[in-house]
């Protein structure tokens, strides 16, 4: 039996998930977090076969959480769950350690795929992600400028490219503003960008825009 935490802040992506579960042989849902903090709380009291965990949450975002569990139990395979296109985060977000990148839409056989992938103790990789790392293999050695970017001021870099503001993306990751606004004046800098305007230029350039 294929044990599952689900981690999510939005009731109805956990209830739907739960319900794809429990209809399946063999993969039981045995417990739900809706923030990162109470899931690094659980699973430090309890053991579980896989980890779907969504990216964006108030507080410790996905992204964080990733960090710290593979930290602290690497063999445990984590398969993020995301609304955004895997062109934005998914190579990242294997490089750091994660088991498979999925979207919040997609088809119920591949999301039990991916699960049952990740439980025999392989990497979930669909096509478009594939197609994706080999690129990132043989591309020149020489990265883009948001390549460079911390995973937090990445996560900012992209809510800013969304039209967030400075208090709205505070609140959202639950950090100060003058916190957001360091971490906006760093990126700004590694990426010699001058105004938001020429940020949001880039993102579209780059294809980073939802």
């Amino acid at each position: 039996m294929i044990r599952i935490l689900i981690v999510d802040d939005q009731d109805l992506v956990r209830h739907g998930l739960k319900r794809i579960f429990e209809d399946t042989q063999g993969i039981n849902v045995v417990a739900e977090q809706t923030n990162g903090t109470d899931a690094l709380h659980w699973l430090s009291h309890n053991d579980c076969d896989v980890v779907l965990l969504d990216i964006s949450m108030p507080g410790q975002s996905g992204i964080e959480v990733l960090k710290q569990v593979h930290e602290e139990k690497p063999q445990l395979p984590i398969l993020i769950l995301s609304n955004h296109t895997e062109d934005q985060y998914a190579v990242r977000l294997i490089k750091s350690g994660a088991a498979g990148y999925l979207s919040k839409g997609c088809a119920t056989a591949i999301m039990i795929e991916a699960v049952r992938t990740a439980a025999s103790g392989k990497k979930y990789i669909s096509p478009t992600v594939l197609e994706m790392l080999v690129s990132e293999i043989s591309k020149p050695e020489g990265k883009l400028p948001h390549e460079m970017l911390s995973d937090r001021e990445f996560e900012i870099f992209r809510l800013l490219c969304a039209g967030k503001g400075v208090n709205d993306i505070a609140a959202q990751l639950f950090i100060s503003n003058k916190t957001v606004s360091t971490h906006k004046a760093n990126l700004m800098e590694k990426m010699n960008l001058k105004s938001l305007a020429d940020l949001v230029r880039y993102c579209v350039t780059h294809g980073l825009t939802d």
